[in-house]
């Protein structure tokens, strides 16, 4: 009968650790009030030396949130017995800002240590970061855990590449209960930002294959995307995702419905039906698109694994590992 009971007890113990933790608004108000103003200062400072930080922070909940859920395992680097997401395919010479959230952190470990989970930093720092930007502001439902592992094959398999269309894209979203407008909606976070012309070489000089440019895009727009990214040119030079590209607003969609929409994965939304009458909608109206975005995003950040997780003390590493690894780690 005591094996039963302690057979009983580890059991429940285990259901325990791999529930999902209950997310809800003011999650850190009693255990580190401080929380979300250390991120939105941290985050200002960021700003302040390179605007873009905004757009490359927001990205890290996209790409963190879509593979098992948001739970930080995005941050983690790699080890000799881990490969983790950042260098996974739509990782990889794309994502930056790393070292804005390791700043978050180090502050947050100084006021409250061992409270806020990386996780949650990235869901405040994304509203953060789109509040600062000119855009809307919002609740954020936080008490995350972080991952204890990661997985760049999860990684590869799950995010769409800069040439998706919107029919893919819709097929994507499905599976974690997103819709078309969701998926339209969060598309706007292409409204900051900027991607390299890796991203859209292959639409300017031999769109599926044909040989010849995308065909939706404007001639104007086309003759300045063949000045910036030149056949045979550095694909490492970036361009603006829209025309007010350090501003949170509805240019984003003006742009595509003008047939300026920078990567093939954004100008598809206007060329295919079941997605053109939300990029019609978000165009015309700026508070449609900002109170759809903000449901958008509080859908995303809603998205958990379920597995066990802990409290990282740093975001790069689990618990435990040496600490002359982590900080070597940092320095990269």
């Amino acid at each position: 009968m005591s094996f039963i009971i302690a057979l009983l007890s580890l059991l429940l113990r285990l259901t325990s650790a791999a529930s999902p933790p209950s997310l809800r608004p003011g999650f850190y108000s009693e255990s580190c009030p401080e929380a979300e103003s250390v991120v939105r200062e941290v985050l200002r400072q960021a700003m302040a030396r390179e605007t873009r930080s905004a757009a490359s922070v927001m990205r890290l909940q996209f790409h963190d949130c879509l593979v098992n859920g948001c739970d930080g395992s995005l941050l983690l680097d790699d080890t000799a017995e881990m490969v983790g997401e950042k260098l996974a395919l739509s990782n990889i010479n794309s994502l930056r800002s790393y070292e804005v959230v390791d700043e978050i952190k180090e502050a947050l470990e100084i006021v409250c240590p061992n409270v806020v989970s990386c996780a949650d930093i990235l869901i405040i720092a994304a509203r953060d970061a789109v509040l600062l930007s000119g855009g809307p502001n919002w609740e954020v439902k936080l008490g995350r855990k972080d991952s204890l592992t990661a997985s760049q094959e999860a990684s590869n398999d799950i995010m769409p590449s800069p040439r998706a269309n919107a029919s893919s894209l819709i097929t994507l979203f499905a599976k974690f209960n997103l819709t078309v407008k969701d998926l339209v909606a969060l598309s706007g976070s292409h409204s900051i930002g900027k991607a390299r012309c890796f991203s859209i070489v292959f639409r300017l000089y031999n769109q599926s294959g044909t040989g010849r440019p995308d065909p939706s895009i404007d001639p104007d727009y086309r003759e300045k995307l063949d000045g910036l990214c030149p056949l045979g040119g550095d694909e490492e030079v970036t361009g603006d995702l829209d025309s007010t590209p350090e501003i949170f607003d509805n240019r984003y969609f003006k742009d595509l419905v003008n047939g300026r929409g920078f990567l093939n994965s954004d100008e598809t939304l206007f060329t295919f039906d079941e997605t053109r009458v939300y990029v019609k909608m978000f165009s015309e109206s700026e508070s449609e698109f900002f109170k759809a975005f903000v449901e958008g995003m509080i859908k995303l950040g809603d998205l958990q694994s379920g597995f066990p997780g802990e409290i990282r003390r740093s975001c790069r590493a689990v618990n435990g590992r040496p600490v002359e690894e982590v900080l070597v780690a940092t320095k990269r």
